[in-house]
């Protein structure tokens, strides 16, 4: 009883249900135009496949295998903890961790646990939208004040690597992200002359779900499937930017 109480609350969140009415919809529509209607069920049932903890796994263990989260018994010393800036959701009538997405959280207290272990080093927080929220989380966590160094003015990975080079340069790096984007931000921070030591967040696991739930659609593993691709344009891009301009990134 408690699997099928389980699969039916599952089924019937927006996901699953949107999509089950779709399908619902597709066996009234005119078959007229095959390739159409061919076409229409093809992307609802991609988007359920894609949706499933099973497939999602599929697509994000590969890259998240080769990666593992920050080993401070392997690092006698760290200089600057790096944290990228994310996900907000800016609204003055709430403290500040409560304006940090998911995303930027996860990100947010990997570096605060860094920060506590190395007393010395600096914690510098980034991004336009996140810098100064995360900052005055990270005081409101216990860090100093003295110690942090915001970032404000960055838009993208790019622009923070680029930024944060003269400070980073010949220094031992703590760089704090999300595992599918560690790949990518590693690569442009590289291209600024700075090494960095891997402190990756945020992992998406699915394997450990239920039978019950791995075929069901869910919208974390959407979302997982989507950073993910998301990543992979992002490479994408660098790529094709550098094969106009070497120099570009």
């Amino acid at each position: 009883m408690f699997i099928v109480k389980k699969v039916l609350g599952s089924m019937l969140m927006p996901l699953p249900l949107a999509l089950i009415a779709l399908a619902i919809c597709l066996l009234y529509v005119s078959k007229t135009n095959k390739k159409s209607y061919a076409f229409a069920w093809f992307i609802a049932l991609s988007t359920w496949f894609i949706s499933t903890p099973y497939i999602a796994d599929m697509i994000i263990s590969p890259n998240e295998a080769s990666l593992s989260t920050f080993n401070a018994n392997k690092h006698d010393k760290v200089d600057k903890v790096v944290v990228l800036g994310c996900d907000v959701y800016a609204n003055s009538r709430l403290n500040a961790n409560a304006q940090l997405g998911g995303c930027a959280l996860s990100r947010l207290t990997e570096g605060v646990r860094l920060a506590h272990y190395y007393k010395d080093a600096q914690l510098i927080v980034s991004g336009q939208t996140s810098a100064n929220l995360m900052k005055l989380t990270a005081i409101e966590l216990g860090i100093n004040a003295s110690r942090i160094l915001t970032n404000p003015n960055a838009q993208d990975t790019k622009d923070e690597a680029k930024q944060l080079a003269r400070y980073l340069v010949d220094r031992e790096v703590a760089l704090v992200t999300s595992a599918s984007h560690m790949e990518r931000a590693k690569d442009l921070f590289l291209a600024q002359g700075v090494e960095i030591i891997e402190a990756p967040t945020q992992f998406y696991t699915f394997a450990s779900q239920p039978p019950h739930k791995q075929f069901i659609a869910q919208v974390t593993a959407l979302q997982a499937v989507t950073a993910h691709v998301y990543e992979l344009l992002g490479k994408t891009w660098i790529q094709i930017r550098r094969w106009v301009d070497p120099e570009a990134l």
